[in-house]
């Protein structure tokens, strides 16, 4: 049965943690508990997922987008940003039910809830950042400017969706659009899917289409 992560790297480590196991393991060959399988849905079938959102944000979007998928992350109802913080908040209350502090030199657990209360209070600071980024957001420049201004602070993404390693989404949804950023061209040509390139000045004869023109009104 094939399993679906959100990124290589997810596939690729959950592919290693099986190999370890089967090395290392010590019981009898049919103990072993098999992998758990996640099926994900494509960031084009739920745009207003966090990895629906991700594929929206790419660079040709207008600020009114950009600044309405963020008010989305951080919509107090069913904002996913709240939601993580009220999952690190019960994470900690679940470790203070289990606080002992009668050995005065050793607190293990309290030190795990000193971390998520951390963790807690720095997902509190992230939502108020976004608060104030979402109207700066939308009042950015509709343009993109010079790459000689880019290359003066880095890019922070670090994960690729299997959607944009695979290009699973721009398949599916084909459009006169090409909104495609260089990031996600050079992870399609990395992919095991990707054929030899083509001879230049000649298109390619299996080039994805690209991604629908998305509507500059800003969601709510």
């Amino acid at each position: 049965m094939p399993e679906y992560y959100s990124s290589i790297g997810e596939a690729v480590g959950a592919a290693m943690q099986h190999n370890i196991r089967l090395a290392h393991r010590s019981a009898a060959p049919g103990s072993d508990k098999p992998l758990q399988v996640r099926r994900l849905p494509s960031a084009s079938t739920d745009p207003y997922s966090v990895r629906g959102m991700i594929s929206r944000l790419h660079e040709d979007a207008s600020p009114d987008e950009v600044a309405g998928i963020i008010e989305e992350v951080n919509g107090a109802l069913v904002g996913a940003l709240p939601e993580l913080t009220e999952v690190v908040a019960s994470a900690a209350d679940w470790t203070r039910a289990r606080l002992d502090f009668d050995d005065p030199h050793h607190h293990p657990t309290f030190e795990t809830w000193t971390r998520l209360a951390a963790a807690y209070g720095m997902l509190q600071d992230v939502r108020e950042q976004l608060e104030v980024a979402e109207d700066g957001l939308a009042a950015c420049p509709a343009e993109r400017t010079g790459p000689r201004h880019h290359q003066m602070v880095n890019v922070l993404r670090s994960r690729e969706l299997l959607d944009d390693v695979l290009g699973a989404e721009a398949a599916r949804v084909p459009s006169a659009r090409n909104v495609d950023s260089d990031r996600q061209r050079a992870a399609r040509a990395s992919s095991p899917r990707a054929g030899t390139s083509p001879s230049t000045g000649s298109p390619p004869a299996t080039a994805a289409p690209p991604p629908a023109p998305r509507s500059a009104g800003r969601p709510r």
